[in-house]
């Protein structure tokens, strides 16, 4: 009687190849003689890897259908003449092409391959990344060989295919081993695995269709960026193998520290000090800002530490439309050193307001005068 199977899997007649495959990759974990030392196991995955390669066998699995045994052709046929490994069951390539979805034939893979992308740095002055600006930039990088075009080959040549592999690419090596033929397969040396050879390299890149050259690149920066933000150049990276696409170049942008203005996203800051006396009575200062010269109010009173507002004079908005603002933050500076003359003027001006001798938190006297504000 023909063995059933899809019982030895624990399927139901007519599963699917994914329901097999499933099946077997979760018995071969528990059954495997490097994981399972048991004899029962043993002869248990051979019955498992016999079923597994009767039923991914079209022509096999055509025989089941029809309700026979596709290894029952004969005395001496199936498991018991061909052994753990042999012609019921293919060897560890099985069990791999059952893991990782192997079973068709590779071929070789093209000398052309997609180029690297490539990172450059451009330093910029504040006015340059607000307002944007174009620089030319001188990168070193992968370029399409012009003797050859990519080719690799001298001229009046062409490739030849591999002798090696045939021009498959891969080549196979057999052992034998406890599970039985163990078949490997690797690129093959000769030819990288791409099936060919080139017989006359070509003299200006030696047979890789690329050389390193220095140029120069226009770079667009926009009004807006910041330090740190990357600008991408879309084909302006390293060449590939085999002439492939150029891969994309980054520029990354730098800025260079300001003198007088701070950055934080699109708003600029900036401190001024005023005397004293010009805070309390008020005045017009003149700013150099980015866009020019600006006139200041500063109003009567101010104190130290207040923040005045510039509305749109920051950096442009990147995506979207706008500009930040410009804030001025104010210090107010006390003198230090006082003539007779200025001493007695502050003096009286103090006994008219009432502040040479400020009072302490808590006294009676206190109104809310200077301590009193510096102790709540």
């Amino acid at each position: 009687m023909a063995t059933d199977y899809f019982a030895v899997l624990g399927l139901p007649r007519g599963a699917s190849d994914t329901d097999i495959k499933k099946a077997y990759r979760r018995l071969a974990r528990d059954l495997h003689p490097d994981v399972n030392p048991e004899p029962e196991a043993k002869e248990r995955f051979q019955e498992v890897s016999r079923a597994y390669q009767a039923l991914t066998d079209p022509d096999k699995r055509r025989i089941v259908d029809l309700g026979g045994d596709p290894f029952d052709t004969g005395p001496g046929a199936g498991a018991g003449a061909g052994g753990f490994g042999g012609p019921g069951f293919g060897g560890l390539g099985d069990i791999m092409d059952a893991f990782f979805g192997g079973g068709a034939a590779r071929g070789p893979r093209s000398r052309v391959q997609a180029g690297g992308d490539a990172l450059i740095r451009l330093d910029l002055d504040l006015d340059e990344t607000v307002f944007g600006t174009t620089r030319d930039i001188t990168v070193d990088t992968a370029v399409l060989c012009d003797a050859c075009t990519g080719a690799g080959t001298a001229p009046g040549t062409h490739p030849t295919t591999c002798t090696t592999c045939a021009g498959r690419g891969e080549v196979q090596s057999v052992q034998r081993s406890f599970l039985g033929q163990v078949v490997a397969t690797r690129p093959c040396p000769t030819c990288a695995g791409t099936g060919q050879v080139i017989p006359e390299p070509c003299p200006k890149c030696g047979g890789d269709g690329r050389v390193r050259a220095r140029r120069t690149i226009p770079v667009k920066v926009p009004a807006g960026v910041e330090d740190g933000m990357r600008i991408r150049l879309t084909g302006h990276g390293e060449v590939g193998p085999g002439g492939g696409p150029a891969g994309d170049l980054y520029v990354e942008i730098a800025e260079r520290p300001h003198d007088v203005f701070t950055r934080d996203g699109e708003d600029l800051h900036c401190r001024v000090t005023l005397p004293m006396t010009a805070a309390a009575l008020g005045t017009t200062l003149t700013l150099e800002t980015l866009d020019g010269p600006e006139e200041v109010d500063i109003r009567p009173g101010t104190q130290s530490g207040s923040v005045l507002t510039l509305r749109a004079k920051g950096a442009p908005r990147l995506r979207a439309t706008g500009r930040g603002n410009l804030l001025v933050h104010v210090e107010v500076e006390t003198p230090t050193r006082l003539d007779a003359e200025q001493e007695k003027l502050l003096r009286e001006l103090a006994a008219l307001r009432g502040e040479d001798r400020p009072a302490a938190a808590g006294s009676e006297n206190n109104h809310g005068g200077l301590f009193s504000r510096l102790f709540k």
